[in-house]
């Protein structure tokens, strides 16, 4: 599913309908009664991790002030508008269905209706597929042809036209209506109020690292690419606990998975693709052999892992044990 820097640009490419009126809702989804949105404001766009969030109100409420945006956010704004939309890199361990925080999430947000006749914003909560993308004023448009040899365009689940022209368009999603944004920024690797403390007591924990770094409540999003490419910039094992390493090696992990996620929104932003140094690479950029294997704790998903073993040595503990795998 898409991480952090590419759900950040899709919000970029939001932001200029907040306060627009929605005069026609089209799409695909049944998760949501899509006549509801017809003729509210869009008042506010954020991003929480890896889920967007669209705040509508009746069309006659005040606009509320946006959210203030980040530094990165102002800076990646002035580069949006000369760049054009770049696609998703793929994750090779496809899911199908949602993650277990999100279904979590869906039993407190399922029974919550739209009340907008009240001028009180209710969010509209996307969570994206393994391919899923926000486009504005475009549509997708095939690029090869499916299984049955058709050339088929992706149908999108929700498309919202707006009163003063243009429109946003959603593929692979699920949305649902939620009350607010249930997210912790402290925890969110490009918010301006990430917390660095939290995140190195986070990385003690006595876990394999790849399994750390995947947990969305203390590394909200941060994925699948992001961790296989910082660890092997740090030159750690997958597989090692994080209580083994010292604080050092954990400070320059954290370091490389903030400036990682920051230059691949810039990229983003530039039209540039991400350069990958190890992710679904074969060899390492030292002509090393690449091992892959889906690693994930026992009552968790499975993901997909490449390192490279002589760049990234097992770290042995203290009395010479392997590291610890659930």
């Amino acid at each position: 599913m898409p991480e952090g820097p590419l759900v950040r640009k899709f919000q970029l490419l939001t932001s200029p309908f907040v306060g627009q009126v929605v005069s026609k809702v089209g799409g695909s989804t049944r998760k949501i009664n899509r006549n509801d949105l017809n003729a509210l404001r869009l008042q506010d766009c954020q991003v929480h991790g890896k889920k967007l969030y669209l705040a509508f109100v009746a069309a006659e409420s005040p606009l509320a002030p946006a959210a203030g945006e980040t530094a990165l956010q102002t800076e990646a704004a002035s580069e949006a508008s000369s760049s054009g939309y770049g696609g998703q890199e793929g994750d090779c361990a496809p899911q199908t269905q949602l993650q277990d925080e999100d279904l979590q999430e869906l039993q407190h947000t399922g029974s919550e209706v739209l009340d907008a006749a009240e001028g009180v914003s209710h969010w509209l909560r996307f969570h994206f597929g393994l391919f899923g993308s926000v486009r504005a004023n475009e549509l997708s448009r095939a690029t090869k042809a499916n299984k049955r040899g058709d050339w088929k365009d992706p149908i999108p689940r929700l498309v919202l036209h707006f009163e003063k022209g243009g429109f946003l368009a959603f593929y692979n999603c699920w949305m649902y209506w939620c009350s607010s944004p249930r997210a912790d920024p402290a925890s969110d690797i490009l918010s301006g109020e990430f917390h660095r403390g939290q995140a190195l007591d986070a990385l003690r924990a006595p876990r394999p690292i790849c399994y750390i770094l995947l947990d969305q409540r203390h590394f909200s999003g941060l994925g699948n690419i992001i961790k296989n490419e910082i660890l092997y910039l740090a030159k750690i094992h997958p597989l090692t606990p994080g209580s083994l390493l010292a604080r050092s090696d954990l400070e320059r992990l954290l370091d490389y998975a903030i400036q990682f996620s920051s230059d691949w929104l810039r990229g983003k932003l530039c039209g540039q693709r991400l350069h990958h140094h190890i992710y679904l690479k074969k060899q390492c950029p030292l002509g090393h052999a690449v091992m892959k294997e889906a690693f994930g704790p026992s009552d968790g998903f499975k993901r997909l892992t490449w390192w490279c073993p002589q760049c990234q040595p097992v770290l042995l503990s203290g009395d010479g044990d392997s590291p610890l795998i659930e």
